[in-house]
């Protein structure tokens, strides 16, 4: 428990950048072992799982700039949407105007699952898949699933960064989204 503990405290005190890495590191490596010895792969798959996390703690945040700049030179897509693909940070910025903000939060949860990352190193290249549950809950609107789907990703390394190259949004079993998006309130 104090070891736990322990890793707890160090966790916090890291950038939100490094904690990713060094969370990942301790809990797949035995103590003692050096950080050196952690492949490259891995690292990248860190980066990877902490980018596609990101996406995720800045829409439930609020934060739709920080929301659209993880697509600064990527495409996000809703497979069936009729707007088509959003491209870049101004096309994802314009998709995400239509969130629906309670005192700027949208009071939602993006819940990331069963998450495979595969990284071509060399190449600088990489690909996820992940199923995603959106919950959302609010005074008079009872916690529930709104969203559930299936994200394909893949990324690119540029200047040593992964970014999204490209997320396409797969929708399984769509809920009542009335409440998360104002073009979808309108549509009821």
């Amino acid at each position: 428990m104090r070891a736990i503990a322990a890793m707890g405290r160090s966790y916090a005190r890291n950038s939100t950048r490094s904690r990713g890495v060094e969370f990942a590191s301790r809990m797949r490596h035995s103590p003692g072992q050096p950080d050196n010895e952690i492949p490259a792969m891995e690292h990248a798959r860190v980066a990877i799982q902490s980018l596609m996390n990101r996406y995720c703690f800045a829409i439930d945040s609020g934060d739709l700039e920080g929301f659209a700049a993880l697509f600064a030179d990527g495409t996000l897509e809703i497979v069936g949407d009729p707007a088509g693909a959003f491209r870049g940070r101004d096309g994802v910025m314009d998709m995400v105007r239509n969130v629906s903000l309670y005192d700027g939060k949208p009071h939602t949860k993006h819940v990331l699952s069963n998450v495979e990352i595969a990284v071509d190193d060399a190449a600088g290249s990489a690909w996820a898949e992940s199923y995603v549950t959106v919950f959302q809950a609010l005074p008079d609107f009872p916690l529930q699933a709104i969203f559930i789907g299936h994200y394909r990703d893949s990324f690119e390394r540029v200047g040593g960064t992964w970014r999204f190259r490209e997320r396409r949004i797969s929708p399984d079993l769509v809920g009542d989204l009335s409440r998360h998006r104002a073009d979808m309130a309108q549509a009821r």
